[in-house]
């Protein structure tokens, strides 16, 4: 029987071409399929998650805001779990505050713990604004923290100075480090935005991108001519100089007035193609203030950043600017020339669901064929949104949601891929497999380019090729009995 591509991949059948996913995988034209097993459901316990807490995800989004200190409802293991990864990623010092949660905390609830820590804090940061995440410990004892912060804000409507109290429903039971983010920008504006006159300017809603994204989205907007608010926006705050004296709330973050007036925008863009209405901050505003909501995915690749440009366009009514179209006609340089090293090409995508949607979109445009693309998140929306966003992709790939990387690792041993992409916690199973890793999205810890990856934009794209196509080129040289040293 002859195949979509020409080739003879299995003995004759009644109908042509008619090739299943097992005969593709032998005649080289298309992925291996996935051991049947690997579901992503048919387990009872997650053996290292491809995930982390809820609560991490709203405390980077809290430490994008002007002044704002994130404080954890719970138990300060908590913190000190956020706070290590944060450090080792960022390589930024992160103040955590917690409610410090013991036995009698569990019993008799954490409402005394919440407002001594709640004064600790106003007394020793002079924060302008609390971010207040719970965790599943405060959530599992259905700690009423809504109600909490109104009768502490009455109990302390004499004090001067008083911050903004912002709070968020974040058990890590219910969702992932993206989800909790989702949620915290959420219920920031939410919490904050108010109505009035429109102005002219584009509020975006980022993501959970790198700093070095976020500052490539600062520059993008500027050279379309308009105003803008980015919210949160953690590039100073988590990336930032050395200090001669520390400080305890790094300056930088996006102000609160911006955030009050982000209803007012003259519209609102959320880059995130598996974000649920529920924890869209876009809709939020959408439905309050109706204010044009444009919701896209992650500008990874080409396609994905011709269709955030085309926004801009349509929003601004300036076209885009001369030095990103040169931008764009350099990367399609690049694909032309490394088209050879990487066309064909297997891999393993895993991390956040909107990486994974904008990477698997890139790597099909650059004729690599990605094989398993997964994630630990469970929003239901991965599957159509890589196949929206990839749609020359191979709709017999593996795209599995609420998966951890046991099952990844038998993925990969039978898939085979040759390289993998997604964050560090993919290293154990770089080491076991021998499958060489390609460090992208968070966390990034075992590597000192984590909040300086650009993955967004045509010059985001340039970086992740000649990231890929080096490590392929690198392996190549590697393997090679003479050692080429010029391909």
């Amino acid at each position: 029987m002859s195949c979509e591509c020409g080739k003879t991949c299995a003995p004759e059948t009644p109908e042509e071409n008619a090739c299943t996913a097992e005969d593709k995988a032998k005649c080289g034209c298309g992925p291996a399929p996935a051991p049947e097993h690997i579901t992503g459901e048919n387990f009872t316990a997650t053996r290292n998650a491809c995930k982390l807490c809820a609560p991490l995800g709203a405390s980077l989004a809290f430490r994008g805001i002007e002044g704002c200190l994130p404080f954890l409802h719970g138990s300060q293991g908590c913190a000190t779990y956020i706070r290590r990864y944060m450090i080792s990623h960022f390589r930024e010092p992160m103040d955590i505050a917690s409610s410090n949660f013991g036995e009698e905390s569990v019993v008799f609830g954490g409402r005394q713990n919440l407002f001594d820590g709640l004064t600790h804090v106003i007394d020793g940061y002079h924060p302008a604004v609390i971010g207040i995440a719970t965790t599943c410990l405060a959530e599992t004892i259905g700690d009423d923290v809504h109600r909490y912060v109104k009768e502490y804000l009455e109990a302390n409507r004499d004090r001067k100075e008083l911050p903004h109290l912002l709070h968020v429903s974040t058990p890590s039971y219910a969702g992932s480090h993206a989800d909790g983010y989702h949620w915290a920008v959420r219920a920031i504006v939410e919490q904050l935005a108010v109505d009035g006159p429109n102005e002219k300017f584009i509020g975006l809603f980022p993501g959970m991108l790198s700093p070095a994204d976020l500052r490539h989205l600062r520059e993008i907007l500027t050279a379309f001519g308009m105003r803008f608010s980015i919210v949160p926006d953690y590039s100073d705050t988590m990336d930032g100089p050395v200090w001669d004296d520390y400080h305890r709330i790094p300056a930088g973050g996006t102000p609160v007035d911006e955030i009050i007036r982000i209803g007012r925008a003259s519209a609102v863009i959320e880059l995130g193609a598996t974000i649920r209405d529920q924890q869209s901050a876009a809709k939020l505003v959408d439905e309050r203030f109706s204010t044009a909501a444009f919701r896209i995915g992650l500008p990874i690749g080409i396609r994905q950043s011709d269709e955030f440009f085309n926004v801009l366009e349509q929003i601004t009514g300036h076209p885009t600017p001369d030095s990103l179209d040169a931008e764009r006609a350099r990367l399609v340089d690049a694909y032309v020339d490394g088209h050879k090293y990487t066309a064909g090409k297997t891999c393993v995508i895993f991390g956040e669901e909107d990486y994974v949607v904008g990477l698997t979109a890139f790597c099909s445009e650059i004729g690599m064929k990605p094989v398993l693309c997964a994630s630990g998140g469970r929003s239901g929306k991965l599957k159509k949104a890589i196949l929206d966003a990839a749609p020359e992709m191979d709709p017999e790939t593996a795209i599995l949601e609420g998966i951890d990387f046991a099952e990844i690792e038998m993925a990969v041993k039978t898939l085979k891929p040759d390289v993998l992409i997604g964050n560090s916690k993919g290293f154990t199973l770089s080491r076991k497999t021998g499958v060489p890793l390609i460090r992208v999205g968070f966390p990034v810890h075992d590597r000192m380019s984590g909040p300086r990856t650009l993955h967004i934009g045509y010059r985001g794209a340039q970086q992740l090729y000649d990231k890929i196509t080096d490590k392929l080129l690198e392996m190549k040289q590697n393997s090679s009995d003479v050692g080429y040293t010029y391909f």
